[in-house]
């Protein structure tokens, strides 16, 4: 089984400056997140996009990235470090999703996430 794209994210050290750069660009508007300046990105279209959010840096860098689905957030991180890349965010939940971040061998830093039901 394939693991799709499940989300986007742009995290930023700046997130109200950047939640105004993408709605006079694209028409986006925000909702409150599940913590503190965290928001979700309402692209306008009903349907059939994939969600994402602006957020703080969240102790990393500033980036743009994507997150997979997959069974065990777990299981996938330790699956990219036995593949030569490294945990950049240790698989954390919120409420409905656990999630983490890694970085590839080359420098790229994807995400994994997982609903929790």
């Amino acid at each position: 089984m394939g693991n799709p794209i499940v989300h986007f994210e742009i995290r930023s050290d700046d997130p109200d400056r950047t939640r105004e750069f993408y709605a006079k660009l694209f028409g986006w508007s925000y909702r409150p997140g599940d913590f503190a300046g965290y928001t979700y990105v309402d692209s306008g279209v009903p349907s059939g996009t994939i969600p994402g959010g602006i957020s703080p840096l969240q102790g990393g860098r500033p980036m743009v990235t994507v997150f997979a689905g997959v069974p065990n957030v777990q299981q996938a991180l330790d699956k990219a470090v036995a593949l030569g890349g490294r945990v950049v965010q240790p698989a954390q939940s919120v409420p409905g999703v656990t999630f983490g971040l890694f970085e590839d061998p080359q420098g790229f830093v994807v995400g994994v996430a997982s609903n929790d039901a």
